[in-house]
């Protein structure tokens, strides 16, 4: 018994794992594909009111990230670690898509929106903050299942 429990750890442990996406076929948009998409997330940036509502996402899915500055103060959002725990597809600001390879944080010197599309990929818990801010309202974490 131990010998066969022995091997069924050391087949888990030596088997990479693979992130299930939303739906079973994928066509040739692949993980972008319209099946593949997890519902908007939406943070809004306005001096004194909470970032939003702390969200879990599933790994290999793609989804959008809406962030509305009200222009009340001028405000950031960092969070290395999550951005490093994502692919991102684009970032769209006043209809201008940039492609990035990496950011750490993103600032609005005045009101505005930026969306970002990516695809969650490496689980764990990764959070956005507004730098120097130490209240749970100002940063919400993401959970990459």
């Amino acid at each position: 018994m131990k010998k066969l429990l022995a091997a069924i750890v050391a087949f888990t442990l030596s088997t990479p794992a693979l992130a299930a996406p939303l739906c079973d076929d994928l066509g040739f948009a692949g993980l972008l594909a319209k099946c593949n998409r997890g519902e908007t997330i939406s943070l809004t940036l306005a001096s004194g009111q909470p970032v939003g509502e702390d969200v879990e996402l599933q790994s290999g899915a793609y989804y959008k990230l809406e962030i509305t500055a009200d222009g009340s103060a001028e405000l950031a959002l960092e969070g290395a670690g999550f951005f490093r725990a994502i692919w991102m597809n684009e970032i769209v600001i006043n209809s201008i898509e940039i492609r990035p390879m990496a950011i750490d944080s993103i600032e609005f010197d005045k009101a505005g929106v930026v969306e970002l599309s990516f695809i969650a990929i490496k689980p764990g818990r990764h959070t956005l903050r507004i730098p120097g801010s130490t209240g749970d309202s100002q940063s919400v974490t993401f959970s990459i299942q």
